[in-house]
C-alpha cells in the first residue's frame, strides 16, 4: 500500500533500469567460459575438417536431430531447458559407441564440431528475429557435450564397456549423463550470476531443481537414443524423439498460458492507476524492485513469482474505497484501517483466480513485519521506498533508507532493508522522481 509523496502534475514517471541488472560489463567468469568454450570449438572444428568426417550418414542424422530441437526452441518461458530436444539429440550422439551392432569410429572433435555446427544452424532464425544472444546457450552446450564425448569415448575406444552387461553399460550411461547435468547446472548458474549479480547460491539451487523435471527427462532420452541407434540403428531417433518432442511442445502451450496468466495480472494491477487511487508506475516499480530483493535474499523461482505478482497487486484494496486517500497515501492511517484495506485487497485477489499464495501476501503486507511471510515483509519495505524518494530530490534515496532503518524496530524487517540497500548499491537503482 502506498505510504505517502505525491506526483507532480504535468510530468510523467521515470522508469528505472531493470531491477536486479548490472551495469554492462564482461565479468571473469563468463568471459573464462565463453573462451573455454570458443578454443574447444575451435580445436574441435580444425581437427575435424583436418581428417575429415566419420560415417558421414549418422553425423548428418543427428546432426539433423539437434538443429530440428534448436529451431523449435523457444525463448521467454522460465525454464531450464528451451531446446529438450537439441540437448538429448546432442547427448546421444555423444555417447553414441555403435550404430545397429557396428562400432562406431567417430571421435570427441567430431561430435563437439557437429552439435556446434547444428547449433548454429538451428539458431539462425532465432538470431534474425533478435532473440538472442545464443552465446550463453552455446556456450553450454559445447561444453557439456564435449564433457560427456571425453569421459565416454577414450573408455569405450578401450574396451572399457564390452565386458559390462546390459544393465551396467546402461546405468554407466545414466550416471554419466547425471555428472554432465550437474556440471551444466554450474555453468548455468555461474552464466546467471554474472549477467544479473544475483548470488551464485539461490542460481544453483534452482537449477538444480530444474534439473528434476525436464532435466531428467533429457538425459534419460539421450541415454535411451544412443542404446537404441546401437542396436537398431538410426531408425530408432524419430521414434524416440517424439515424446519429447511433444513434451516440448506442452511447454510452449504452457508458457504461452504463464504470459497470458501475467498479462492479467499486470492489467489488474493498473486498475488502481487508471482509477486514480495510486500514481502512474508505482505498481511496477515496486514489482521490479521486489523481485531483486528477493532474489538478493535467496528466494526460489516460484516464491519470486508469487512475490512479483503480490507487489504488482499490493495497492488493490484500495478500490474498495469510497474516499480515496490522496495520492494512495496510507502511511497516515491508523494501524486497523490499514489492515482492512489490505484485507479487503485480499478478497479482491481471490475473486481474479489469482494463485492463493498471491492473496495471503496482499492480506499480511500491514501486518507487524515478526508475524509476515518473507514476500509480504519485501513487498512493505520496498512499496515503503519507493513512496518515500517521489519527489525527493537527489539525495532522497538516501534519505529513504536511513528513514527504513530507523524504522526496523517495529516497521520493517532488518533483513529486507539492508537487503534492499546491497541491490541499489550494486544496480545504481534510485528510482528517480517523477518530476
Amino acid at each position: 500500500m502506498a505510504s505517502g509523496g505525491h506526483r507532480r502534475r504535468g510530468t510523467a514517471p521515470v522508469r528505472p533500469r531493470a531491477a536486479g541488472r548490472r551495469p554492462l560489463r564482461s565479468p571473469p567468469v563468463k568471459a573464462l567460459i565463453h573462451a573455454s568454450a570458443a578454443l574447444l570449438a575451435g580445436t574441435c572444428l580444425a581437427v575435424t575438417l583436418w581428417t575429415g568426417l566419420e560415417e558421414r550418414s549418422t553425423a548428418l542424422a543427428f546432426g539433423l536431430l539437434v538443429c530440428v530441437g534448436e529451431l523449435g526452441r523457444w525463448t521467454g518461458a522460465r525454464v531450464r531447458e528451451a531446446a529438450p530436444l537439441g540437448a538429448a539429440g546432442a547427448l546421444a550422439y555423444a555417447l553414441l559407441g555403435a550404430d545397429a551392432g557396428q562400432p562406431s569410429h567417430h571421435g570427441v572433435t567430431q561430435v563437439v564440431t557437429v552439435v556446434l555446427a547444428a547449433s548454429l544452424l538451428g539458431g539462425v532464425p532465432h538470431t534474425a528475429r533478435g532473440r538472442g544472444p545464443m552465446t550463453d546457450h552455446l556456450a553450454r552446450r559445447v561444453l557439456t557435450v564435449g564433457f560427456t564425448a571425453v569421459c565416454f569415448h577414450p573408455l569405450y575406444d578401450q574396451g572399457v564397456f564390452e565386458e559390462w552387461g546390459g544393465p551396467a553399460y546402461a546405468l554407466a550411461l545414466l550416471a554419466l549423463l547425471t555428472l554432465t547435468a550437474l556440471c551444466d547446472c554450474v555453468l548455468a548458474a555461474a552464466l546467471a550470476h554474472s549477467r544479473t549479480g544475483w548470488p551464485f547460491g539461490p542460481l544453483l539451487r534452482d537449477e538444480l531443481r530444474g534439473l528434476l523435471g525436464i532435466g531428467s527427462a533429457v538425459c534419460a532420452t539421450g541415454a535411451v537414443m544412443a542404446l537404441a541407434v546401437a542396436v537398431v540403428g538410426l531408425w530408432a531417433l524419430p521414434v524416440f524423439s517424439l515424446p519429447l518432442l511433444l513434451t516440448q511442445l506442452s511447454f510452449k502451450r504452457y508458457a504461452a498460458v504463464r504470459t497470458t496468466y501475467r498479462q492479467t495480472i499486470a492489467s489488474l494491477a493498473r486498475a488502481t492507476e487508471i482509477a486514480g487511487y495510486t500514481p502512474a508506475g508505482h505498481a511496477w516499480r515496486v514489482a521490479e524492485l521486489s523481485r531483486a530483493v528477493g532474489r538478493e535474499l535467496g528466494l526460489t523461482r516460484p516464491e519470486l513469482a508469487v512475490l512479483e505478482s503480490a507487489a504488482l497487486m499490493h495497492d488493490i484494496g484500495q478500490l474498495s474505497l469510497v474516499d480515496p486517500v490522496p495520492a494512495g497515501a496510507t502511511a497516515g492511517l491508523p494501524g486497523a484501517e490499514q489492515r482492512r484495506i489490505a484485507l479487503l485487497g485480499g478478497a479482491v485477489v481471490r475473486q481474479t483466480g489469482v494463485d492463493s499464495a498471491v492473496a495471503v501476501v496482499v492480506e499480511r503486507q500491514a501486518d507487524p513485519y515478526r508475524e509476515q511471510p518473507v514476500a509480504a515483509r519485501i513487498v512493505r519495505t520496498v512499496n515503503a521506498y519507493d513512496e518515500k524518494v517521489r519527489d525527493a530530490g537527489p539525495g532522497g534515496p538516501l534519505r529513504a533508507l536511513e528513514e527504513l532503518r530507523l524504522a526496523t524496530a517495529g516497521d520493517h524487517a532488518p533483513e529486507v532493508v539492508e537487503s534492499l540497500a546491497r541491490v541499489l548499491a550494486r544496480d545504481c537503482l534510485t528510482l528517480p522522481s517523477a518530476g
